[in-house]
């Protein structure tokens, strides 16, 4: 069934299917160099016109967000825009670690609106004076996209805020659709100035998370980052999103996705492992994904402050006026501090309630202990946000009547626009500061307060303070902020749990100033050497890192709407096609065909695991040929396999990765078939050892369960928890290779299994066994074809593809070594599925000249089928 949520991206993106109007597009491409990208009808073409950019080979680095790091305002004496840098704006201070031998250029979109007949010449002036390229969204799309499915989906579904949630809307498709339109602009606007050679682009946040499928659909190998700096929820949260797989999809034509914690990180990869079956792997430090032939790589890294911007706020006059004036108001207090913006998730009214718990509980603070709440602008108005803001007064009103005295109330609330000099005054200030979010991405208040708390000169000139006195601080940081891992001497809270909270400001007031002091040096060398340039120059290195392959590999664009992903393959690695198959087919007079079965010839997710008649037809027409080995190697049982292929004539079957052969032997009695063993002397006194490991496995994982073989034991965990089945299954292996150490065994991990079986038991002996075979009978193969799907098929592809052959042979035969599935593989060529695979056997069939395997002219002659001596 195909998913409603898009069916094509020109669809999506129309203006008559949303009817917003479409951006204008009076400004020409920019370009530093002519590339070739596709147009929205997804044509190629190749523009070369103007160029505000200097031709000269020059790499940039794009940074894509929201919003620009601008201000803007409207001159009202000459009716002009004028424009500045947003100096707190984290994009804009990024840059100071990005590499210099890059231009930065900015997209994203302006916090004013901006008339239509101003819009190309306010695009000029940016472009040219602040490296910047606006994206003039129509303010209905505008709002849809941003205060709609942003707003009211997105963030607070990542906020785990569920749909069912009083007073949360229901699903808007509709705002979904501008979601994506508007990410297209996004799109349009980052092609104006790419030159894929040699840009690469950076977008930050959950508003562009389907920006990378638009990027990489216009240009097969754009060196793209995602950053998000939202938090990632748990799976069973972001399931509940009706479009959570074309997000997760797009995400994933990204080369490389950051998050602030490991918790984000790990809830996207259990998110990419559950709903799209794709497993991670660490390698050398490097957590990789495996997608279409892609890795794409993740990047955990918590981002930082500016540490030069928050140094010439302490060092301001401006900073030490306020700092005295503070100190003066407040002399003989404990001053607690919370900045926050003004949203549901802060947990203004839980700190409040906090702090009338420690109040309560410990008398003598009253009188002297306040807490100075900062309630930074929201960035939107909301219903929520009000109740928010009117129940955060209400609890603040309550408690000051009740704990207040003659010229003092425990909680002063500042609600306005708080210069950042004067914010950094009362970091300087506060004993203690408190961050008590129910949930938040970073939060980089805690680093701020800790690098105000180290002062400066001028702070310590306006405070008395000696330049060489010791500094403390003390944090109390909600467990559900992203800042809260690298904050290791912090008290972290549970924000819910009140009385904790409240216990926990009274340790941080109370608590020894050497100890404050060990923490505080602590938070200090962690916040001074994390910085926000560090963060940046971090990310910049590991994409140039996971984009290093690009010009290598060949790409092919596959799906259809936000479906649409890369398909990255080596050179040597391409599809195998019937018309390259077929003739030397043809050509070849004796052909050795070796066949996985299960995912190979029967589909990996099939109920019923028999063959079905198609099956038993192919693998009889490809049989009659006498030219033609035919040989199942599998990994099943012999039982299970001679019951499904006993209608199969001419069939050679290797069961249990070859321990077993069933041989099909004619003479002039007729044709029988003989299993015979490889190993007729192995020792199984390891079972004894291994089988009650594997069955205390299967019954603490729900889902699992133990296969017994004659030669092996199998630990199944395909129907298990797909989390918890991975970390069985590595525990497992890792327990089994412990205690069978000693014993002539080797462990291995297939497709959803744990395997136990004796040393020297391969699919790549059989394969090895069976050509040698044929070439002792003086019918050295000119044709070989090998086809599987698993770890263990690798090791026929390997033998195959290494195996000498004698200068004396006639000619080298023609080999192909095909894997199902498009992924790294030792093969070179590779089949989509088992449809494929059924249908490359059904052609080389149809080409066969099928005759007669016994011959009634020498009756007395024993002929047997020429690999009788694999054993």
């Amino acid at each position: 069934m195909v998913a409603r949520s898009c069916l094509n991206l020109l669809d999506l993106v129309s203006g008559d299917m949303l009817n917003f109007p479409q951006t204008p597009r009076s400004l020409p491409r920019v370009m530093t160099d002519p590339v070739i990208y596709s147009d929205g009808d997804g044509k190629q073409s190749n523009d070369d016109d103007s160029s505000v950019f200097s031709t000269e080979h020059r790499r940039k680095i794009i940074i894509v967000s929201n919003s620009l790091p601008l201000n803007a305002k409207r001159d009202k004496v000459s009716g002009r825009w004028c424009f500045s840098y947003d100096e707190d704006s984290i994009f804009w201070q990024l840059k100071d670690g990005l590499s210099p031998d890059a231009d930065v250029v900015y997209v994203g979109s302006l916090k004013v609106d901006v008339d239509a007949s101003e819009q190309d010449k306010v695009s000029l002036q940016l472009l040219e004076e602040f490296n910047c390229l606006p994206t003039f969204i129509p303010s209905e799309l505008y709002k849809q996209f941003h205060d709609g499915f942003c707003k009211q989906h997105l963030w607070p579904l990542f906020h785990y805020m569920l749909p069912m949630y009083p007073g949360n809307r229901r699903f808007d498709r509709s705002q979904w659709q501008a979601y994506v339109s508007a990410n297209k602009i996004f799109a349009d606007k980052v092609m104006e100035v790419l030159n894929p050679e040699d840009d690469y682009v950076w977008v930050h946040d959950y508003h562009l998370m389907v920006l990378p499928t638009f990027l990489r659909k216009r240009c097969s190998r754009v060196k793209l980052g995602f950053f998000l700096h939202s938090p990632f929820p748990s799976s069973e949260i972001y399931k509940t999103l009706p479009v959570r797989g074309d997000i997760l999809k797009a995400l994933l034509n990204a080369d490389l996705v950051g998050f602030h914690t490991f918790d984000y990180a790990r809830h996207f990869l259990s998110c990419c492992r559950r709903m799209l079956g794709l497993e991670h792997e660490s390698k050398r430090g490097y957590i990789g994904l495996e997608y279409s032939g892609r890795t794409i790589f993740i990047k955990i890294l918590p981002a930082g402050i500016h540490m030069g911007r928050l140094q010439s706020a302490l060092d301001h006059p401006s900073s030490s006026n306020k700092v005295r004036e503070i100190h003066e108001q407040f002399k003989e207090k404990k001053l607690i501090l919370g900045v926050d913006d003004m949203d549901i998730f802060k947990g203004v009214s839980l700190k409040f309630l906090a702090i009338e718990q420690l109040l309560q509980q410990y008398p003598e603070m009253q009188g002297k202990l306040i807490l100075i709440q900062i309630l930074n602008p929201p960035s939107s108005a909301d219903k929520d946000i009000e109740d928010a803001k009117e129940e955060a007064y209400i609890t603040a009103k309550k408690i000051n009547e009740r704990f207040g005295l003659e010229g003092y109330e425990p909680i002063i609330i500042i609600d306005r626009h708080v210069p950042y000099y004067e914010k950094a005054a009362y970091y300087a200030l506060a004993e203690c500061c408190i961050v008590n979010a129910v949930r938040d991405g970073l939060n980089l208040v805690p680093y701020k307060y800790t690098v105000c708390r180290q002062g400066s000169s001028k702070m310590d000139e306006a405070l008395g303070i000696a330049p060489d006195s010791p500094r403390a601080s003390a944090l109390v940081v909600s467990e559900f902020i992203g800042c809260s891992p690298s904050l290791s001497g912090a008290i972290r809270v549970n924000p819910w749990d009140i009385d904790a909270v409240a216990e926990a400001l009274n340790l941080a007031i109370t608590m020894p100033d050497g100890e404050k002091q060990l923490r505080h040096e602590k938070h200090y060398r962690y916040v001074s050497s994390h910085d926000v340039a560090y963060w940046a120059r971090s990310f910049e290195q590991d994409l140039v890192f996971s984009c290093k392959d690009h010009s290598r590999n060949r790409c092919w664009g596959i799906g259809f709407g936000l479906n649409f992903r890369i398909l990255s393959l080596s050179p040597s690695f391409r599809r195998l096609s019937i018309d390259h198959v077929v003739p030397a087919y043809k050509r070849s007079s004796c052909r050795a065909i070796l066949l996985d079965y299960d995912g190979t010839v029967v589909p990996q997710a099939s109920i019923d695991k028999a063959p079905n008649p198609e099956v038993i037809s192919v693998l009889n027409n490809l049989c009659s040929d006498v030219n033609n080995t035919v040989f199942i190697v599998s990994g099943r049982g012999k039982t299970s396999l001679s019951e499904w292929f006993d209608q199969c004539e001419n069939l050679g079957i290797a069961a249990e990765h070859g321990y077993f052969i069933r041989l099909v032997i004619y003479s002039w009695w007729g044709k029988h078939a003989s299993w015979q063993m490889s190993h007729a002397d192995t020792d199984f006194a390891w079972k004894r050892i291994a089988e009650p490991v594997l069955r205390s496995y299967m019954e603490a994982t729900d889902g699992s369960s133990v296969e017994t073989k004659e030669s092996a034991l199998v630990w199944h965990y395909h129907d298990a928890d797909p989390d918890f089945g991975s970390w069985q299954a590595m525990e497992l292996l890792d327990h089994l290779e412990n205690v069978l150490a000693n014993e002539p065994v080797v462990v291995k991990k297939g497709q959803h299994i744990i395997e136990v079986k004796p040393q020297g038991i391969t699919k790549g002996l059989v394969a090895q066994e069976v050509l040698s075979s044929l070439s002792k009978k003086g019918k050295s193969p000119d044709f070989v074809l090998c086809i599987g799907d698993d770890r263990s098929d690798e090791d026929m592809f390997e033998s195959i593809l290494s195996k000498p052959y004698s200068a004396t042979s006639s000619s080298v035969p023609e080999i192909f070594a095909c894997t199902v599935g498009q992924k790294p593989s030792k093969a070179r060529y590779y089949l989509d599925d088992t449809k494929d695979v059924m249908s490359l056997l059904e052609g080389l069939g149809a080409a066969s000249v099928p005759k007669s395997r016994y011959s009634t002219e020498t009756p007395f002659e024993k002929r047997e089928v020429c690999f009788e001596n694999i054993v």
